[in-house]
């Protein structure tokens, strides 16, 4: 009998602690999802040469600030960034578009890169809608990292771009979260979904996924995944992992945005 009530409560103090342990992941989740970098930015122009600071408001009323690099082509490269960071981190993108004469828009979402607000799935993208009406080229290219291939999808269904960069991207927020997290019931706690694999099948503009062979992050067989439902042209970067500089302003990225800039004019 003593047996009994000894094993009986270990098992409910086993399940309590696993309770506890599921509310917090429910209600702190989205500090494991995104990881801004909430500090302040320097100027456009102290990073890249002729850029310039501007900002958007949002639906929901938050003004939030971004980059804009100039370029000499009527083709702008909207860039809607990872989970991590903020735009400073993905200055060399902006320069080597550039160089090519692209214009590119560096967005901050809400919470990062010293914007107000939290972030979230729905935030991003209505932060992702008000950066696009800064967009004055008559053609537009979304170009979406990892996360941001997701807010870049759902976009691309509210407003068509002439063309859709995915790099990295997932089949939805869960199948990434069970690489990392293989450990918790990620689908079952998930509060954003994310879901490109279902929705890049409506969008209607060309689509590039770009990979890393070695993305332990985001594996190569979701993005390829997401490629077959987009029936999208593939560029594989041998030996990439996911942060890797080659998946910033390496040639075969920088490569896959032009050779679309050029298909698209």
């Amino acid at each position: 009998m003593v047996v009994v009530t000894t094993l009986t409560r270990t098992a409910l103090v086993v399940v309590v602690v696993l309770l506890l342990l599921l509310g917090l992941l429910w209600v702190f989740q989205r500090r494991l999802i995104y990881l801004p970098d909430r500090g302040p930015v320097p100027p456009a122009a102290e990073v890249i040469p002729g850029a310039r600071d501007v900002s958007f408001t949002t639906r929901d009323g938050l003004r939030l600030a971004a980059w804009h690099v100039p370029g000499d082509r009527d083709v702008t490269v909207l860039v809607t960034g990872g989970n991590a960071g903020n735009r400073l981190h993905r200055a060399p993108l902006a320069r080597a578009l550039a160089a090519y004469g692209l214009p590119v828009l560096l967005m901050d979402y809400r919470g990062y890169g010293g914007n107000p607000g939290s972030p979230t799935e729905e935030g991003l993208f209505l932060d992702a809608l008000a950066a696009r009406d800064l967009v004055r080229t008559s053609r537009v290219i979304y170009f979406g990292e990892s996360l941001g291939a997701a807010v870049a999808t759902r976009l691309a269904l509210e407003r068509r771009p002439d063309g859709l960069v995915l790099r990295s991207p997932f089949t939805d927020l869960a199948a990434a979260g069970q690489v990392n997290y293989p450990f918790l019931p990620v689908r079952a706690l998930l509060r954003d979904h994310f879901p490109v694999a279902r929705d890049i099948a409506r969008v209607r503009a060309p689509v590039v996924v770009v990979y890393g062979t070695r993305d332990t992050i985001v594996p190569p067989r979701l993005s390829r995944a997401v490629a077959e439902a987009a029936d999208a042209t593939t560029v594989e970067v041998a030996g990439a992992g996911h942060n890797d500089l080659v998946m910033l302003n390496g040639p075969g990225l920088v490569n896959a945005v032009t050779d679309l800039a050029e298909r698209v004019r």
